[in-house]
């Protein structure tokens, strides 16, 4: 069989693979590639030799054993570009071929498969933190625990104003510790659920005075008020479509946020809003800000404020009593809505997180 009919043949079949392919014959010359090995690496590849392509010492490697006539098998290649690096396993599988192979220097064409598992590694980078997190967030409380333990069976047993004091402080760091398996319970729950759009009717005027009279007696002991402020044309419905009690647990986490970090004697707001949709969000959109008058937020944070465990002051977040979890709750929560959160801040003059839904 000829070369022409060969390569005719590869192209149709390499170009059925979504997955950039690269066919290199017995001499190494790339001579058959697909769309998405041009879209990756360019047009010029064909017809050059693939140590000028792929230039990766492992990968090059690799290659030149499987040509030699060893086993297939994998590599990795890494591809810089302005978003970071993405990196794909490199599938390397000689192929058979006939009489010719001598004259050529036994050496055998080889078939190369790229597969990006850039996400993988994201994954794995993710869980790694993750785990990491959590056990530097359970190992303070914990610590603390076993230490007052020791001092409550010695030095403190026969104190008890010293017991006291000490069970004072187990306690508020059980309940910490009780806080970050709820928020770590929650956060999972509405990870599994986030591609599943709720089905309900809720009305979201009447989500917003639930928060406000659950949160109104801890406004009133910080001397704070908390208001709602309606923008909704007389007659139209503040409706969407979602999961009741997750939308409370959004804004009952936002507002106690404004509350706490916004300081004493501040007013939060709540404001709904009806306004047209714009982007991919088409149609009468309803939003709610929540509005505090604190100190305001650098702008190099807002971007990560969503973050599990990300903190901005991690000793004063601690001290009220935050896990680093609420906020990246509240963005799973908005997106299984099908909605958008939006974080704003002036410094000195407050902070407005908004949160978007389609109207119903």
């Amino acid at each position: 069989m000829s070369d022409t009919p060969l390569n005719d043949l590869l192209e149709s079949v390499l170009g059925a693979v979504p997955e950039p392919m690269l066919y290199l014959d017995a001499t190494g010359t790339v001579a058959v590639t697909n769309l998405a090995a041009c879209q990756l690496f360019g047009d010029w590849i064909t017809g050059r030799n693939y140590a000028t392509v792929l230039r990766q010492p492992g990968l090059l490697g690799r290659i030149e054993a499987a040509q030699s006539g060893e086993k297939g098998g994998e590599s990795r290649f890494e591809l810089p570009d302005t978003a970071g690096v993405t990196q794909f396993r490199v599938r390397i599988t000689p192929l058979p071929v006939g009489p010719d192979r001598s004259l050529r220097a036994n050496r055998v064409p080889v078939l190369l498969h790229f597969t990006d598992i850039t996400h993988l590694r994201e994954a794995e980078e993710m869980r790694r933190d993750f785990v990491a997190n959590v056990s530097h967030e359970l190992r303070t409380p914990l610590t603390a625990v076993m230490g007052f333990i020791e001092t409550l069976r010695g030095p403190a047993r026969s104190d008890p104003a010293a017991q006291d004091r000490f069970l004072g402080i187990m306690e508020a760091e059980a309940r910490r510790m009780n806080r970050l398996v709820s928020d770590l319970l929650s956060l999972s729950r509405v990870e599994s659920q986030e591609r599943m759009r709720p089905s309900d009717e809720v009305d979201l005027s009447a989500v917003l005075d639930g928060v406000v009279a659950a949160l109104r007696p801890a406004a009133q002991d910080s001397g704070n008020t908390l208001e709602i402020e309606r923008h909704v044309p007389d007659g139209q419905r503040t409706v969407i479509q979602g999961d009741r009690d997750q939308l409370m647990q959004v804004f009952l986490n936002l507002a106690e946020n404004a509350l706490k970090y916004g300081g004493p004697n501040k007013p939060v707001t709540l404001r709904l809003v009806a306004e047209a949709g714009s982007g991919s969000m088409k149609g009468t959109v309803l939003r709610v800000d929540v509005i505090d008058r604190g100190e305001g937020i650098e702008a190099r944070h807002i971007p990560r404020l969503t973050e599990r465990f990300y903190r901005i002051d991690t000793h004063r977040s601690r001290e009220m009593g935050g896990t680093g979890l609420g906020l990246a709750i509240v963005k799973h929560i908005v997106n299984r809505h099908r909605g958008r959160l939006r974080i704003s801040s002036v410094a000195g003059q407050g902070s407005t997180f908004s949160a978007i839904f389609p109207a119903v």
